[in-house]
């Protein structure tokens, strides 16, 4: 009896470690969208300094995370796409996306995007492939996604998502909540997601200040945003 128990315990236990966070079905998650540029230097510091807590907190247990890396980018003659920060963010937008399609889980895809927001935030971008070995992901599904001209597809799928805003994005970071979009409290963005949570709360939501911003209108004064 006493070995069962014991047996039991460490199953418990074991389990806890494997699984720290519930697992919660999909359609029972909050739906949290970023549309955002590559070389916008405010969606790269929301990323870093913002966004990436809610892996290492636990939010991310009812979040359905996605990234739209598109921005305030132009599509011009024969699909060309022109980015406001130039050709070296229109590479990093679709490097970023080749990097989604090629690892679909978020934990793996968010690592390899936040380990280059990193690098942007602190101007050093142009070494984005030391991301591979930082994160320790095989760098060929992201490679062969972006020279055998899928990442320009996907690029022009999120084209057309981020034009089909309603209503349409003013600027980025464009963060949409349960298809709602933030506007200048983009960066209140937890107490959104928990506020739309229908279950039971994980303990990051409990830590967060119990009150949210109610104007959900667009602060054209506000500065650290990226106008299209």
């Amino acid at each position: 009896m006493a070995s069962a128990c014991r047996a039991l315990v460490f199953f418990l236990l074991s389990s806890t470690l494997i699984h720290p966070f519930p697992t919660i079905s999909a359609s029972d998650k909050v739906s949290l969208a970023l549309f955002y540029e590559a070389l916008c230097p405010f969606c790269s510091s929301f990323i870093v300094n913002s966004l990436s807590r809610i892996l290492s907190d636990g939010l991310i247990s009812i979040v359905d995370l996605r990234l739209v890396p598109f921005g305030n980018a132009q599509i011009g003659s024969h699909s060309s796409i022109s980015c406001q920060h130039g050709a070296p963010e229109c590479f990093l937008n679709t490097v970023e996306a080749c990097a989604i399609n090629a690892w679909p889980d978020v934990q793996q895809h968010f690592s390899f995007i936040l380990c280059v927001e990193k690098l942007v935030v602190e101007n050093n971008y142009n070494d984005w492939e030391s991301c591979f070995q930082r994160t320790g992901l095989d760098s060929h599904p992201l490679v062969d996604c972006y020279n055998s001209g899928h990442g320009q597809e996907i690029e022009l799928q999120y084209a057309s998502q981020t034009i089909a805003l309603q209503p349409p994005h003013r600027y980025v970071p464009w963060v949409v909540v349960s298809g709602l979009p933030l506007y200048d409290d983009y960066d209140n963005f937890e107490s959104h997601v928990c506020k739309a949570y229908q279950g039971e709360l994980p303990i990051a939501c409990q830590r967060l200040p119990p009150k949210i911003s109610q104007t959900n209108k667009i602060s054209l004064s506000r500065l650290d945003v990226c106008y299209g």
